[in-house]
């Protein structure tokens, strides 16, 4: 199987995984009110950019990369500052899930941007003659 594959496969796990584990947190594991709270509502913005890395759309691969980097903001804040040990575990988690998120997304598209680069400078070569 070819590295892409993998990393394909890490970005879908990790982004559902992260979904999954946000909702945990907030609902059942360390939320801030007990019974669960409507911080389990930030999972639903990761919803928009599955459809889209589940069907290797590269256009989505690159933004929710971007995007995603809020959650692992908020992961490292709530790591830092949450009182409650769990939770502090719990957002470590998050910013972890993140990170292998967004390195499976960039070793995903790297290979397209280096075609694309390629491109680009191939079509200035016959511009410029």
């Amino acid at each position: 199987m070819k590295p892409q594959k993998y990393f394909h496969w890490g970005a879908i796990g990790s982004l559902v995984a992260l979904i999954v584990w946000l909702v945990l947190w907030e609902m059942l594991v360390a939320p801030l009110k007990p019974g669960g709270s409507m911080l389990a509502l930030k999972a639903l913005p990761l919803l928009i950019p599955l459809r889209g890395v589940l069907k290797r759309d590269i256009y989505t691969l690159q933004w929710s990369s971007m995007v995603i980097l809020l959650y692992f903001t908020e992961g490292v804040v709530r790591g830092y500052s949450d009182k409650e040990e769990l939770s502090r575990v719990m957002a470590w988690g998050e910013a972890a899930l993140v990170c292998v998120y967004f390195a499976c997304a960039v070793l995903y598209l790297r290979p397209y941007k280096k075609a694309a680069k390629k491109l680009a400078k191939e079509l200035l070569e016959k511009v410029a003659k």
